[in-house]
């Protein structure tokens, strides 16, 4: 079969880096960032909040090819900062959002699970 071993969909081989950065010079304030090991979810997640930034002006991806896990993201910014800065920044934010995501999920899965122990206990305490 022609597909590679699902390992090598996730983990980087001996030498390999997670992402490279090539400046784009046929189009001004312009970079192509290469992130190997990752695919539609990661790229669609950047490309919609680089999107949001208002000092980008272009943001969108592509999959060179559906057996391998590499994107290829572009961006263009209006000069005011360099796409790696753009792209640095809102990985952080990305970071610091998911963050807070998994801390409140936590906190209401405690909760709910204290509640329906709760409720558990009243009903075995009813028998």
């Amino acid at each position: 079969m022609n597909a590679p071993d699902r390992f090598e969909l996730f983990l980087l081989g001996d030498g390999e880096k997670k992402i490279t950065e090539a400046i784009d010079t046929r189009t001004p304030n312009s970079s192509i960032f290469t992130i190997l090991k990752e695919d539609h979810t990661l790229a669609n997640l950047l490309r919609a909040h680089l999107l949001k930034d208002p000092h980008v002006t272009f943001a969108g991806y592509r999959v060179p090819h559906p057996l391998f896990a590499t994107i290829e993201l572009r961006v263009q910014t209006d000069g005011t900062l360099t796409p790696k800065e753009a792209v640095i920044g809102i990985a952080k934010s990305l970071v610091a959002e998911l963050g807070q995501l998994s801390r409140e999920f936590t906190k209401e899965f405690e909760l709910r699970k204290m509640v329906t122990g709760a409720a558990a206990d009243t009903n075995q305490g009813q028998q």
